[in-house]
């Protein structure tokens, strides 16, 4: 039996048909729902700080999170390190995220696309032309911000230290 605790995390993880009735649910509310979305393999402060960051553009945060089908495309076969279904339990446990959707493809364009959030948001280590359905996101009105890239820690870094020991 579930613990109410896991009941929550649990709901926050949805589909992209469910995501879309919650965002539509939230915008008949009057919410401003903003986007984002990551690997978040070996979830570290660094991604709980852009997340937090993220949440503050709006009211309610959706995070586009890549299946690990995604994950080997972009980071090679021995990656992720934490299942989809972890990483995906693990960010649904912070408090200011809303809702998770796990995407297969490269990029969330087409989640993106369907969602139509009022902001979207990636590090500023991207451009605005680099990045996924922000052109779409402009056209319909919203918003993209780009979040200071907060250097020195990355999963990638992590996993390099665990294997090298430095």
């Amino acid at each position: 039996m579930l613990s109410e605790q896991e009941k929550i995390i649990k709901a926050k993880i949805l589909s992209a048909e469910d995501a879309l009735r919650k965002r539509n649910e939230w915008k008949a509310l009057g919410k401003k729902v903003v986007f984002t979305n990551g690997v978040f393999d070996i979830l570290h402060a660094g991604h709980v700080q852009s997340l937090a960051r993220a949440a503050a553009c709006g009211n309610r945060l959706i995070v586009g999170l890549n299946a690990d089908s995604s994950v080997r495309k972009l980071k090679g076969p021995e990656r992720p390190v934490i299942g989809q279904d972890d990483r995906a339990c693990l960010l649904a446990a912070l408090f200011f995220v809303d809702a998770i959707v796990l995407f297969e493809e490269e990029t969330p364009r087409s989640l993106i696309v369907l969602l139509m959030p009022d902001v979207l948001v990636k590090s500023a280590d991207y451009t605005i032309e680099q990045i996924a359905g922000a052109k779409e996101v402009l056209e319909n009105g919203g918003a993209v911000e780009l979040m200071p890239f907060l250097p020195g820690i990355s999963s990638s870094a992590i996993i390099e230290k665990i294997r090298t020991g430095k």
